[in-house]
């Protein structure tokens, strides 16, 4: 017979690795003083190996309130297996028009996840490689201190 807190340990196991079982990628990267250079990307790369099941495509911003703008415009480059490239341009709207910052977090940091695919399919297999980077008028732009991106399973 198991001891109440050796159940307790079993139950916070389970529920620890059901968690996240959706994810199929998930970076980070944080950057150096919270300065994000124009010619600096985020570098990220995905072996995909599921071109049957959707996904849905998230990007992740972590700013500083000290962040002096309420968006973010950032260019997404995305290299196929077959050499292939596409390039979109988005705009992330991070607080609202009397600078309440959106996301989570307390303190100076604040958390964002937004998606931006739904129910995407990968049409080939194979390492894709996405690149972020930022696409607002400033070589050096203050106040953006992680970016990343997470690819979830659709539902």
């Amino acid at each position: 017979m198991l001891k109440p807190t050796q159940i307790l340990s079993v139950l916070l196991l389970l529920l620890l690795t059901s968690c996240g079982w959706n994810t199929y990628y998930h970076e980070q990267i944080t950057l150096e003083d919270s300065r994000w250079y124009k010619a600096s990307a985020a570098r990220f790369n995905v072996s995909v190996q599921d071109t049957i099941n959707p996904f849905d495509f998230y990007i992740n911003i972590r700013n500083t309130t000290t962040y002096r703008y309420s968006n973010l415009y950032l260019f997404i480059s995305t290299r196929f297996p077959n050499g292939n490239v596409s390039r979109d341009t988005v705009e992330f709207i991070l607080a609202d028009e009397s600078g309440k910052w959106y996301g989570k977090g307390w303190g100076k940091l604040k958390d964002n996840s937004v998606r931006v695919n739904e129910s995407l399919q990968f049409p080939i297999k194979g390492n894709y490689e996405f690149l972020i980077q930022q696409a607002m008028r400033e070589d050096t732009l203050k106040g953006i201190s992680d970016i990343g991106i997470k690819i979830v399973r659709s539902e």
